[in-house]
């Protein structure tokens, strides 16, 4: 997403979003949540942290701040970004994402129109029984539940959708609370499908399955060719923000 940073703060720096390069100490003792107008505060020893357009650090639910506050109670001396993932999507939906709402659902949309789940190999004839096996159900579901009819194509060739299936995500997009959309918008590039964000953002599938799902193509590689340890240590890190996502989901609806 072009709007907005992605949970990864190496990726996140490359794109042009830096954290500050002077490594921050901790400077709290306790931390917790506080109820109050606008919702749920972070607190530090007592005072809400701000973001870094300086706002404060206030969330919808009592359990999305405590993801977040989990993540400040578990610094060590110095403030690791890297292990904030949470932190950095409240930051978002607050500093960036409530300022482009439209935009960031039209590119979630732009997802739905290219969509992985449409897109079924042509050879070999495994992979493409696997895919249609595992991806038709949620084609199905996304047509039933949520009203976005896509359809499959062979290859990669691209194949135009239904304009009004597209223009159905935006909406579905545009209504969720800034918090909600930002992870939709995190959850939407990471699994390549607008479909498989909105059955994690909904609770019809967890992170993990839904990043399983992604990845059919990939598994099959690696099933044939083996799996180097670089590689490895990328798909954990891709899993990890998956599964990430789900308990932000899950934590808006407490």
């Amino acid at each position: 997403m072009s709007h907005i940073p992605p949970l990864d703060p190496n990726v996140a720096a490359r794109k042009g979003f830096r954290e500050s390069e002077e490594r921050l100490k901790r400077f709290w003792k306790a931390v917790d949540v506080a109820e109050g107008q606008g919702g749920w505060a972070v607190t530090l020893d007592g005072r809400t942290p701000k973001t870094p357009a300086h706002a404060q650090l206030v969330l919808p639910t009592r359990a999305a701040a405590r993801l977040v506050a989990g993540e400040w109670a578990a610094q060590g001396e110095f403030i690791d970004p890297a292990t904030m993932p949470a932190t950095r999507l409240a930051s978002t939906a607050i500093d960036r994402v409530s300022q482009v709402r439209e935009p960031v659902a039209e590119e979630i949309a732009a997802f739905a129109g290219s969509d992985l789940l449409c897109y079924l190999a042509d050879h070999p004839t495994s992979l493409a029984v696997e895919q249609a096996r595992e991806w038709t159900p949620w084609r199905d579901w996304a047509a039933r539940e949520l009203g976005v009819a896509l359809e499959p194509a062979e290859g990669i060739v691209h194949r135009p959708q239904d304009p009004a299936a597209i223009a159905r995500v935006r909406d579905l997009a545009l209504r969720l609370d800034d918090f909600a959309l930002t992870g939709l918008a995190m959850a939407t590039p990471l699994l390549g499908s607008a479909v498989l964000a909105l059955a994690v953002q909904r609770g019809a599938l967890s992170g993990e399955a839904a990043f399983e799902l992604s990845r059919l193509d990939e598994a099959f590689q690696e099933r044939q060719w083996g799996v180097d340890a670089e590689a490895a240590e990328r798909t954990a890190g891709r899993r990890a923000e998956a599964v990430l996502l789900d308990r932000w989901f899950r934590a808006l609806e407490s």
